[in-house]
């Protein structure tokens, strides 16, 4: 049996941390001051973070030679996008000019959904207006791998003559686009890296955020492989990436999906979101962003996993994967007639500009219909759920690639979407948030008591359970570790936002302990 183990570090100052995220007018009645004050004060008491001290852990692993190359895959908004026209960087940036727009084109054929941006540098830090602090991406965790552990970065095009070790590459990669047509892309890089190191029978450990734990899983699993065809037999992973991948290092990586992801899709997304009001009202990623990018969708929780409630705090049965649901709870914002209208001007403006771009005239312009965008809407979801089943396959033999996994589990993360009828308006409502409810009893429902059914301990975005891959359990093989299918070889815990894992000194002392000690094979 293999060796797991799990480690769960807390801290109070996190908890009130967490706690300040309150919009300022909640602080206006007596007992929220107090409570306030009392947060402050557990923050005093528990003092300064103590943090390792990796330059001093991995002296010796600075010195040492050999060491396996990795490769860091960012999650959602990690790589920068490009105007592959002008140069310039679209993304990540809170102001945009006009053809810059971050939506793809909504159509079926979801290969040919492509507009004039591509795939940049990882996003080290970004600072969104003059007077905000910056926001830490991947700055901390490259300053670690150069400084503390002996790594250098590496050129995928043109790659050092020992690139083969002692190296990390950044993978970036348009994080809006079908999550198999990016780990496909992944498979065809690193094949042509290992084509010009000469080193056929390298493998390397990947380093992954959040989505891009997703992209690697597939790609250990499949190779460059697509899914498999609507009402085949159940997909069997073939390991075919395996000849390139030994081990996955997955910092908050949702193997069940997430619930928050449901939200962003249909009300958009702030960078600062986690972070104080009101900057976090800044809405770096809309919803039409975010409704045409295929890799939202792929994040949604698995199929048998996805938990709705009703008025009562009770299961029901909703298929999240049925394009005719989101029809009738009105959740694709498709569904608004204003923003409709506002959809398909938006489309035609991008096809005239694009059709600028490649020097035709404005008439020669094809948008996508709104019958197209729903029928784009079905072959997402449709996608999205062959997805799941592929990566949610036990593992029926000894798995040939290592996971191990880090997240937090003291954040409340959405884990249960309630559903109820407003009679009086004669319409569904759609919550994602807890608030005060009114049972079919007439029993007036506390917003403590919803939040305690909607939510599960997590990092804010990913909860543990999905972390862990513990809900499909029922699929699990006997030789799994864990109450899980995921043949995983190491996990740990500690009190952290998702955006922040893979730069908590924690964490990173852990994954830094399991990968700079291998010697290269």
């Amino acid at each position: 049996m293999k060796p797991h183990l799990i480690f769960d570090v807390s801290c109070s100052v996190f908890l009130v941390y967490s706690s300040l995220i309150l919009h300022p007018s909640s602080l206006k009645s007596p007992s929220s001051l107090i409570l306030l004050l009392m947060l402050l004060s557990i923050s005093v008491s528990c003092g300064a973070r103590r943090t390792p001290n990796l330059e001093r852990i991995f002296a010796d692993a600075r010195s040492h030679s050999g060491k396996r190359p990795i490769i860091i895959i960012p999650g959602v908004g990690g790589s920068e996008l490009v105007n592959a026209r002008t140069g310039e960087v679209v993304w990540p940036k809170l102001f945009r000019a006009s053809d810059d727009d971050l939506d793809l084109p909504a159509t079926p054929a979801l290969a040919t959904n492509r507009d004039g941006l591509v795939a940049g540098r990882i996003v080290k830090d970004v600072r969104l207006l003059p007077f905000l602090p910056k926001l830490n991406f991947f700055n901390k965790l490259l300053d670690v791998l150069r400084r503390d552990a002996g790594y250098r970065e590496g050129d995928w095009d043109a790659p050092a003559p020992d690139g083969d070790r002692d190296t990390y590459y950044v993978f970036a990669y348009d994080w809006r686009r079908d999550n198999v047509e990016t780990a496909q892309l992944f498979i065809r890089r690193v094949e042509e890296l290992k084509r010009k190191l000469g080193r056929p029978e390298l493998r390397f450990n990947i380093v992954a955020h959040s989505m891009g734990g997703l992209v690697a899983r597939y790609a250990a699993m499949y190779g460059d492989a697509d899914l498999a065809a609507e009402g085949t037999a159940t997909p069997r992973p073939t390991w075919a990436g395996a000849a390139h991948i030994k081990t996955i290092v997955m910092f908050g990586t949702p193997n069940e999906g997430s619930a928050e992801i449901f939200p962003m899709i249909l009300n958009g997304y702030s960078l600062t979101d986690g972070g104080r009001w009101p900057v976090r009202l800044l809405k770096t990623l809309l919803r039409r962003d975010l409704l045409t990018a295929p890799s939202m969708f792929q994040m949604l929780p698995h199929p048998d996993t996805v938990r709705f409630l009703d008025r009562d705090l009770q299961p029901v049965k909703i298929d999240l994967y049925d394009p005719a649901a989101w029809r009738r709870y009105g959740w694709s914002k498709l569904n608004d007639p204003a923003y409709r209208k506002r959809f398909a001007a938006g489309e035609k403006e991008r096809a005239s500009i694009d059709a600028e771009r490649r020097g035709k005239t404005t008439t020669a312009a094809r948008s996508a219909s709104l019958d197209e965008v729903f029928a784009y809407l079905a072959t997402v979801l449709d996608r999205a759920k062959r997805f799941h089943t592929a990566l949610g396959v036990a593992v029926e033999a000894e798995s040939p690639v290592k996971l191990f996994v880090f997240g937090s589990t003291c954040l409340d993360t959405l884990d249960a979407i309630v559903v109820l009828r407003d009679e009086r308006q004669n319409r569904w409502l759609t919550l994602t948030r807890p608030r005060q409810l009114r049972a079919s009893t007439g029993r007036r429902i506390r917003r403590a008591e919803v939040k305690r059914a909607m939510y599960a301990p997590g990092d804010g975005h990913v909860t543990r359970s999905s972390l862990l891959g513990e809900r499909i359990a029922g699929k699990r093989t006997a030789r799994a570790l864990y109450n899980t299918q995921l043949s995983i070889d190491y996990a740990a815990f500690v009190c952290e936002v998702h955006s922040g894992l893979h730069s908590n000194k924690t964490l990173q002392n852990n994954a830094l302990t399991l990968l700079v000690n291998e010697a290269m094979r």
